[in-house]
């Protein structure tokens, strides 16, 4: 079984970094995005002059935040899950049943990347109607944000959910062949990652 462990080893620290640095990055679209809103609060209810940017800001940030964390939950199992049938199962065929599903949810990963793909090319063609680059960023006056950094976010959570598919299906194979996986045996333990 030494010939899955490298990939798995090297998969694994790959998603266990990307992951991490996608749980920071979520905390801060989490806070810009309750700062966003609280703004928005206060200049319409305080000033009474509503601001025409923040709710499509919020929800951009809500988007990336949505996206980065998707594929951290979906390696700790933070999805909702019927397993009453897989624990009633002997291991061995609970392991076979897990195996089978990881490979269905690959499946469906990979046509949701390729819907991912056009809906993020297609995000070129229409742009946002309220949220603008700052002048001097790419163009000497404001342009209104292309949809296309919005929709990225789809994208680059499923191409991260395929990572973890990956690992974890190939974890699961070296569970049916040898008994044992470290993360599976004891998933609490990978938590901090």
């Amino acid at each position: 079984m030494r010939a899955l462990d490298f990939p798995i080893q090297i998969l694994a620290r790959c998603n266990t970094a990307i992951l991490r640095l996608g749980r920071h990055l979520s905390v801060i679209a989490l806070a810009l995005m309750v700062v966003i809103m609280l703004l928005q609060v206060f200049f319409r209810y305080a000033l009474n002059n509503a601001l025409p940017w923040p709710d499509e800001a919020a929800r951009f940030c809500m988007l990336w935040m949505t996206g980065l964390m998707a594929p951290l939950a979906l390696r700790h199992g933070g999805f909702v899950a019927i397993d009453m049938f897989q624990q009633m199962l002997p291991r061995l065929l609970a392991t076979i049943l897990q195996l089978t599903l990881w490979l269905v949810a690959l499946i469906v990963l990979i046509v949701a990347a390729q819907i991912g793909w056009d809906h993020f090319n297609a995000g070129w063609l229409f742009k946002s109607s309220s949220m603008k680059i700052p002048a001097g960023l790419i163009s000497e006056r404001p342009v209104r944000m292309p949809l296309a950094y919005s929709y990225l976010s789809l994208l680059l959570s499923v191409c991260l959910m395929i990572s973890v598919s990956v690992e974890l299906t190939m974890r699961h194979v070296r569970q049916l062949l040898t008994g044992h996986d470290p993360l599976l045996d004891n998933p609490v333990s990978q938590r901090a990652d």
